[in-house]
Protein backbone atom coordinates (compact mmCIF):
# COMPACT_ATOMS: atom_id res chain seq x y z
CA UNK A 1 0.00 0.00 0.00
CA UNK A 2 1.49 3.28 -0.96
CA UNK A 3 1.52 6.01 1.92
CA UNK A 4 2.91 9.02 0.25
CA UNK A 5 0.25 11.58 0.69
CA UNK A 6 -1.16 10.85 3.80
CA UNK A 7 -1.04 13.52 6.65
CA UNK A 8 -0.02 11.91 9.20
CA UNK A 9 -0.57 13.67 13.79
CA UNK A 10 0.56 11.95 16.60
CA UNK A 11 -1.93 10.01 18.61
CA UNK A 12 -3.42 11.96 21.59
CA UNK A 13 -2.84 8.20 22.90
CA UNK A 14 0.86 8.25 22.67
CA UNK A 15 2.92 9.00 25.94
CA UNK A 16 4.08 12.43 26.91
CA UNK A 17 7.64 11.60 27.07
CA UNK A 18 8.23 11.03 23.86
CA UNK A 19 8.75 7.31 24.26
CA UNK A 20 5.67 6.02 23.42
CA UNK A 21 4.81 7.82 19.78
CA UNK A 22 2.47 6.53 17.51
CA UNK A 23 1.45 8.37 14.75
CA UNK A 24 -2.00 8.05 12.64
CA UNK A 25 -3.01 9.14 9.77
CA UNK A 26 -6.34 8.35 7.33
CA UNK A 27 -7.85 8.22 4.22
CA UNK A 28 -11.29 7.44 2.72
CA UNK A 29 -11.54 3.80 3.70
CA UNK A 30 -8.44 3.61 6.27
CA UNK A 31 -6.07 4.20 9.01
CA UNK A 32 -2.58 3.96 8.83
CA UNK A 33 -0.82 2.93 12.50
CA UNK A 34 3.36 3.43 12.89
CA UNK A 35 5.88 4.48 15.11
CA UNK A 36 7.11 7.74 15.02
CA UNK A 37 11.00 7.16 15.45
CA UNK A 38 10.92 4.76 12.28
CA UNK A 39 8.80 6.20 9.52
CA UNK A 40 10.31 4.59 6.62
CA UNK A 41 9.14 1.32 9.11
CA UNK A 42 6.51 -1.04 8.57
CA UNK A 43 2.59 0.31 8.87
CA UNK A 44 -0.07 -1.43 9.83
CA UNK A 45 -3.39 -0.68 7.57
CA UNK A 46 -6.97 -1.19 9.81
CA UNK A 47 -10.28 -0.29 8.86
CA UNK A 48 -12.04 2.94 10.02
CA UNK A 49 -14.30 1.05 12.10
CA UNK A 50 -11.82 -1.27 14.16
CA UNK A 51 -10.01 1.66 14.82
CA UNK A 52 -12.84 3.48 16.04
CA UNK A 53 -13.27 0.28 18.21
CA UNK A 54 -9.98 0.40 19.59
CA UNK A 55 -10.12 4.08 20.48
CA UNK A 56 -13.04 3.35 22.38
CA UNK A 57 -11.85 0.86 24.39
CA UNK A 58 -8.55 2.99 25.60
CA UNK A 59 -10.83 5.49 27.06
Amino acid sequence: MNNSGLVWFKSSYSGAEGGDCVEVAADPGVVHIRDSKAVAGPVIHVSRDAWAGFVRRRR
